[in-house]
């Protein structure tokens, strides 16, 4: 008889905890291996300003692999929220989803919160007047697509900025982690489902 594989797809295979039974409980959770990295068979590769996802296998290096594992959980035990935090930028993405996030909540929101939301006056007079230019420039050469055009003016530089260009070339995930001391750090607590997301430049 066939049994059910630990990280499959659908909600009736386990329990899925709200906040409070996972505060209540203490219990620690296990992540998904592909949001971990940790997949021999399976790497994501997604853009959080583009929003691309698929995967890569060294068993199939001249192709990129579909991701097909969006539906599958992205902790165990299943949990309805989880909090994604980055040393890169200050914000953080809280993915939610009563029926237990899964690894597709996971790339939808962290897209829709890096591409859809922009940063603010305050946030952008935060940053020391080197980072407020290097952000100009990556934004104006990320609006014009990088192709600069000789017979026609520079584009006026954009007067509003993603939060995707806040990270410059470091768009592409790595892998969640436990960093309890910085969540604490950033948040003042930790939890069981806090995770900092590790960004890299491919």
């Amino acid at each position: 008889m066939d049994t059910v594989a630990k990280w499959a797809a659908g909600n009736s295979y386990g329990p899925v905890l709200s906040q409070t039974d996972l505060y209540l409980l203490g219990t620690e959770l296990e992540l998904h291996p592909i949001l971990a990295n940790e997949s021999g068979s399976f790497q994501l590769i997604f853009n959080l300003s583009t929003g691309q996802s698929s995967g890569y296998n060294p068993e199939s290096r001249d192709r990129d692999v579909a991701f097909t594992q969006k539906d599958e959980p992205a902790t165990l035990p299943r949990v309805e929220e989880l909090i994604i935090i980055t040393e890169c930028s200050p914000w953080c993405t809280i993915i939610k989803n009563p029926q237990g996030v899964t690894l597709g909540d996971v790339v939808t929101f962290l897209f829709k919160d890096y591409s859809d939301k922009m940063v603010t006056d305050k946030e952008f007079d935060s940053l020391p007047p080197r980072q407020q230019e290097q952000l100009r420039r990556y934004a104006a050469s990320a609006g014009s697509g990088g192709n600069w055009q000789f017979y026609s003016p520079a584009p006026a530089p954009p007067t509003q900025y993603r939060r995707a260009d806040w990270l410059r070339e470091k768009v592409f995930f790595d892998r969640l982690i436990k960093k309890d001391h910085y969540a604490k750090q950033r948040l003042g607590f930790a939890a069981p489902n806090i995770f900092v997301l590790m960004l890299s430049t491919y």
